[in-house]
Parts: structure tokens; C-alpha cells; sequence
């Protein structure tokens, strides 16, 4: 029985949604394959584990007293969780557990962004989704889009700025917006998911306000022109290199413009209207259409080398038109549920997405590591800089 470490929580504004995101790995793993190790990362950054950290009623209740704080072995291939200092004392336990692979759910920032994948990179140990490269291309909405234009896949006008370009310079800002793309705009943190910090904006005082928001989030502003009254439809993509199958398509029905946080996670889905907001599964789109989505889904996760499940969203024109909005690498969108008419309910998706993250890291152990040069032998220091 292989030991999964499921690393969440982490020091982001999406902290709560990674908890939950969790919980549902955790609840529908194969216990009879897997043995689920929680690895909590608290809002202050400690590292802790412990039973209580299985049970979503835990943190409900804030009733925590069980935990370990813990640290991640440096040893190269070792995958031991080592107590604490504090916790362990001078004659304490020294190693608390051992970990086979690790199946991040860390969301936004110092986990999805690729920062966690480089720890467990640098440690060589397996891990589940997206690596470094894919996970912060992925992350980052205005490099994902300049890797999308390269690769010719269509994606809408946008322009961006640094957060100190908008605080030196309003009204540049402003009307360089406005002469590019005119209104009405989205206007988003470049490195955040959930829908925090982003806003629609029909005109100047709009676009000012929503341009002070994105900022308190993010050093980077991603401004886009709006697809009026668009049709949402997204798709997901499983595999690694391009050995990748498309899931079925969906589309959110019931939501106008932008579902909110509180949209997503609170109300259960309800739009700002009331409507409920659900989902068709699949999608009512041509045939053609779905085709050509299912392509684009497949082209955009190859472009910026995803692994494992990653969801990608577009959005449909009133003329026909499809944009690729963004990608979710793990776990910004697990999307088990337009797996299941795929043959694949989430326990079985749960296995796949382990199953890649064995196989291709059994695949970088074939790269060769070390290059005998003789290079410290034909190096000379003295005085002034080296000479070869």
C-alpha cells in the first residue's frame, strides 16, 4: 500500500478552497491501494499533520489538538516527514512518517504557481498534475496567454501592466485601455484563481476601481476585452505528453457575466441574480464544435507540457467564436465530474492521476544528471577572475 501525502492549505487568499479540495481526495481515495498522509500547511506557514486533518469536521470545528508540525526530508529521494524540533525534542522520534508520492492541493499561490512542485523536484519525489513549468505558466494568466498566441490557439484581446506602472501612472494606465480596447473589460489579478480580484468594468470610474482591486492581490494586472453575452463551455484533459484524452464538455448554466467566490463555494452555485447555476453535462454544442474544442482543450494543455488532469474553460462568441479563456492545472479544477461519462468515477480518476504521476517520473529518472568535464581541474584562481 503506497503512502499519499496530500499537501494543502498553504499562505494564499485560497486557503479555505484547498481545505476542502482535500478533503474530497482524501474521502474518495482507494483505501485499499492508498494510505492517505494529511500535510497541512497552516495560514502562518508551519508545516502539520496528524488524524484530525482527515475529517473536514476538524477544521469546522477548529478542533486541531492532534497535529504534528513536521518537516519535509532534504535528502535527495528520501520522502520522510520529519517531526518539528520542538515537537520532537532531544530524544523524540526523529521521523514521524514516510511518503511514496505526494498529490498536491494547494490553490493559488505558494502551491499552485509551481512553487510546491519545485520542493518536491528538488527532493525527487513523485507528485500528482502539473509540474513546475506547466503549473506556473498555468497559473500566470498573462504568460499562459502569450504561450497561447505563439501556439496559434485563439484567445481575446488583453493588455497588462505591473502594479507599480498603474500606482505611478492612473491615467496612462486608463487611457491606454481605453484607446486598445475600449469597454466593456474584465480586469483580473495575473496569479490568482476562485475569482478573486476580478471585476467587469463599462467605463472609466469602473475600470479605475477594478484596476485598485486586482492591485491589492496581485504585482500583476491582466486587462481583457469582453466577449459579450458568451456561452461558457469547458473541457478537460487527462494524461501526459501527448498521450491526452478529452473529457466530456460542460457548460455552467444559470450565471451571467463573472460567478463570484461566493457563487462558487457558498451559495452552491447560484448566480448574482438567484438563478441556480448548473451544469450540462454535456454540453448542448454542435457536434462540430464540441470537436473543436476537445482539440483546442488537448493543444492547450501540450502547449504548456500539463501532466495528469488539468480543466481548461473557454468561451463562446455570439457568432461562433471560441476563446481559450484559461487552464486549471491541479487543483485549481480536479473536474472529476466530466470524467464520470467517460467511464471514470473519481476514484478511478484519483488512480489515473497517480498512475501518470509514477509513470513520468520514472521517465525523468532516465535523464542523466552528471557530466564528467574536468572542468575544477582545468580552472585556475588567482587574483583576478578565473582562467580556463
Amino acid at each position: 500500500m503506497k503512502k499519499v501525502g496530500v499537501l494543502f492549505g498553504g499562505r494564499s487568499v485560497e486557503h479555505e478552497v484547498s481545505v476542502i479540495t482535500a478533503m474530497q481526495i482524501i474521502e474518495n481515495m482507494d483505501k485499499t491501494k492508498y494510505d492517505p498522509i494529511p500535510v497541512y500547511v497552516d495560514k502562518d506557514g508551519r508545516w502539520l499533520t496528524g488524524k484530525s486533518l482527515l475529517s473536514f469536521k476538524s477544521f469546522k470545528e477548529n478542533n486541531l489538538k492532534d497535529t504534528k508540525r513536521i518537516m519535509l526530508s532534504g535528502i535527495h529521494g528520501d520522502g520522510n516527514l520529519y517531526l518539528h524540533p520542538e515537537e520532537a525534542g532531544i530524544f523524540g522520534k526523529k521521523v514521524f512518517d514516510k511518503v511514496d508520492i505526494f498529490f498536491p492541493a494547494f490553490h493559488g499561490t505558494n502551491g499552485e504557481d509551481g512553487s510546491a512542485q519545485g520542493l518536491l523536484e528538488l527532493l525527487n519525489l513523485p507528485y500528482a498534475g502539473a509540474g513546475v513549468l506547466a503549473s506556473a505558466v498555468g497559473m500566470d494568466k498573462i504568460l499562459m496567454k502569450d504561450v497561447y498566441k505563439a501556439n496559434n490557439l485563439p484567445v481575446v484581446e488583453f493588455l497588462w501592466f505591473y502594479r507599480s506602472q498603474w500606482t505611478s501612472g492612473k491615467l496612462q494606465v486608463i487611457e491606454e485601455i481605453e484607446k486598445k480596447l475600449g469597454y466593456p473589460v474584465f480586469v483580473k489579478p495575473a496569479n490568482l484563481g476562485s475569482s478573486i480580484g476580478i471585476s467587469k468594468a463599462k467605463n472609466r470610474e469602473m475600470l479605475e476601481l477594478a484596476l485598485q482591486i486586482a492591485a491589492s492581490y496581485d504585482r500583476k494586472l491582466i486587462i481583457e476585452k469582453a466577449v459579450e453575452n458568451p456561452r461558457e463551455i469547458n473541457c478537460a484533459v487527462l494524461g501526459y505528453d501527448d498521450h491526452v484524452e478529452a473529457s466530456l464538455c460542460e457548460e455552467p448554466i444559470g450565471w451571467t457575466d463573472l460567478l463570484s467566490f461566493d457563487d462558487k463555494y457558498i451559495r452552491g452555485g447560484k448566480s448574482e441574480k438567484g438563478k441556480d447555476s448548473k451544469r450540462a453535462i454535456p454540453a448542448n454544442i454542435p457536434d462540430d464544435m464540441r470537436k473543436q474544442i476537445e482539440s483546442l482543450a488537448k493543444h492547450a494543455f501540450m502547449a504548456i507540457d500539463g501532466r495528469g488532469n488539468a480543466r481548461i474553460d473557454f468561451l463562446v462568441a455570439e457568432n461562433g467564436s471560441v476563446y481559450v479563456n484559461e487552464i486549471n492545472t491541479l487543483p485549481g479544477s480536479l473536474a472529476f465530474y466530466l470524467w464520470e461519462g467517460k467511464g471514470y468515477d473519481f476514484k478511478t480518476l484519483i488512480d489515473k492521476m497517480i498512475e501518470i504521476a509514477l509513470t513520468t517520473h520514472k521517465e525523468k529518472e532516465k535523464n542523466m544528471y552528471t557530466f564528467d568535464s574536468n572542468l575544477f581541474a582545468r580552472t585556475q584562481f588567482g587574483s583576478k577572475a578565473g582562467k580556463m
